[in-house]
């Protein structure tokens, strides 16, 4: 095994790792063993580094999963060209810019929705009344999901997340959401392949390059992906950066003074938050990363996190400063697999966040005390952020 500094405290596949902040320990890794062993996987602690190996395909692989400790999913986050660049081809056809921008009017009137139901009674639970019910609105409206339905989606994407940690204990539940997913998505496909309308399963079930489409069983898995891609990750970036801005009132009141900053201040919410921890890459052959040697089958592991931290790229890192530039994060991730939502997204947080600055300003937290994680180790984030303000009538009345 590798000859570099241990601690006992770093085992980066397991969900008590990530569900507590992990920042010492990676502060630690860039300064003593950027890239580290912890037993099952080599954790890659620098950005340089991590970008490289993103850089590289063909020597670290992502066809054997994203998972150390998981196996591969039919999905494109799971090949290696050409088959990823195929479907990423056909996929894409629903993330144009054109069409991501056409969409910022349905987007503010969910995020006025959503704020609607909570305007009068003056507190809520940030995570669950704010944060999560727009990324699932969005993505159920992309999927072809009856608003009645919502909920069923939400628990399919939070079992099916949970199976890709590796848990034992997560297969039944995951198994049977992955059945009742796909019996409802094949209703669906079959719906917008008879009589197409504007939504993403409409665009991804008549997609077309080259003559070439995507199967049945494609767009089943393919749109599991923009689930439980889209679904926890946005929300943790809503809720982890209003965390912050309220925190540290004084960045919520550069926003609330000038919100053109928003631009901005949502890439520096990005890299603070990191919604993805990390995703596994398969060294195809026997190569040397730093001063360590990897193996031809190790696991190697990309630590987003820590490469949004590392201090030879960002200036006094751990502050968090709405007014960062440049930020040159890779919350999204970098090279051919990087995310294909990532301009939905950041139009859904710029959209979200314009509306709460505008309609509740006084927006505050109830307690100081950061809020605990979820204990996952693939994507964590808050899982409760009590907050009040000064009732408000709601938009429409």
């Amino acid at each position: 095994m590798p000859d570099h500094p241990t601690r006992d405290d770093i085992d980066l596949v397991s969900g008590a790792f990530w569900g507590r902040n992990p920042h010492d320990a990676f502060t630690w890794m860039r300064a003593n063993a950027p890239v580290y062993w912890d037993g099952q996987a080599w954790g890659i602690a620098r950005y340089a580094d991590l970008k490289a190996i993103s850089k590289d395909p063909a020597t670290f692989s992502n066809a054997r999963g994203i998972r150390a400790d998981a196996d591969a999913i039919p999905m494109m986050i799971d090949m290696d060209d050409p088959e990823h660049l195929r479907r990423r081809k056909l996929i894409n056809k629903g993330f144009t810019p054109a069409r991501v921008r056409e969409r910022e009017d349905e987007v503010r009137q969910v995020c006025d929705q959503i704020i609607d139901r909570v305007a009068e009674r003056g507190e809520c639970d940030f995570v669950w009344d704010i944060a999560a019910p727009l990324p699932l609105i969005m993505i159920g409206n992309d999927l072809g999901v009856a608003p009645e339905d919502r909920n069923q989606l939400l628990t399919w994407s939070d079992a099916m997340l949970t199976a890709l940690t590796g848990d034992p204990d997560s297969i039944g539940p995951a198994t049977e959401a992955f059945i009742g997913y796909t019996e409802y998505a094949g209703g669906v496909i079959a719906d917008r392949k008879a009589e197409p309308r504007d939504d993403l399963m409409s665009v991804l079930c008549h997609a077309e390059v080259d003559g070439d489409v995507l199967s049945h069983d494609e767009l089943v898995h393919e749109s599991l992906l923009i689930l439980i891609g889209g679904d926890e990750t946005t929300r943790h970036v809503i809720s982890g950066g209003a965390w912050q801005l309220l925190a540290d009132r004084r960045q919520w009141d550069l926003l609330a003074a000038d919100p053109a900053k928003l631009t901005v201040g949502i890439e520096e919410m990005l890299r603070w938050v990191t919604p993805i921890k990390n995703m596994n890459r398969t060294a195809t052959r026997d190569v040397v990363v730093g001063d360590q040697q990897i193996r031809e089958g190790d696991n190697v592991l990309l630590l987003y996190p820590s490469a949004n931290r590392d201090e030879d790229v960002f200036d006094d890192p751990f502050r968090f400063d709405v007014e960062r530039t440049p930020n040159d994060h890779v919350a999204f991730g970098f090279g051919t697999h990087f995310c294909l939502g990532n301009s939905l997204a950041r139009l859904e947080l710029r959209v979200m966040f314009e509306q709460l600055l505008a309609r509740l300003p006084d927006l505050e937290l109830v307690s100081p005390e950061e809020p605990a994680y979820r204990a996952a180790n693939f994507v964590s984030g808050y899982e409760s952020m009590p907050v009040r303000f000064s009732p408000v009538a709601p938009a429409g009345a």
